[in-house]
């Protein structure tokens, strides 16, 4: 199974979260050796922040673990009417455009999404198949 591992699982394990550490690193672990883990531009773009220099994001995002996959168009498209959706019903907030691209791309790919962002996933993408901490 293709898994695309959401930024936040990702920066939850980088900065070592007192929350959330324990469970996204066990949920990761968990997963590797059946499954394939994938990454795009805007997860990638999202745990840039842990970094100073390209070359240590590069060997945490070693193709070793991650394959890196382009955003599809259809994904794009997805994640914008998705978006107007959420504006339509009430969202205020003028930039969570990159968790519809994230959302959008799991699906058109067909990829499950590991994640700890339940709510707006299963609102939004209610076919998207999700491994969370419920």
């Amino acid at each position: 199974m293709e898994i695309l591992v959401d930024s936040n699982v990702l920066l939850d394990i980088l900065t070592e979260d007192s929350r959330w550490f324990s469970w996204s690193s066990n949920t990761l672990a968990a997963h590797a050796e059946k499954n394939l883990f994938v990454v795009n531009p805007v997860i990638y773009a999202e745990i840039s922040i842990c970094f100073d220099r390209i070359e240590d994001i590069e060997e945490v995002l070693s193709p070793v673990y991650f394959r890196r996959d382009p955003i599809p168009w259809e994904a794009a498209f997805l994640a914008g009417k998705c978006f107007r959706e959420y504006r339509r019903k009430g969202g205020d907030k003028r930039s969570p455009l990159p968790d519809f691209f994230i959302g959008a791309h799991a699906v058109i790919a067909g990829f499950s999404l590991l994640t700890r962002d339940v709510s707006r996933y299963r609102t939004y993408f209610p076919k998207l198949k999700l491994i969370t901490p419920d």
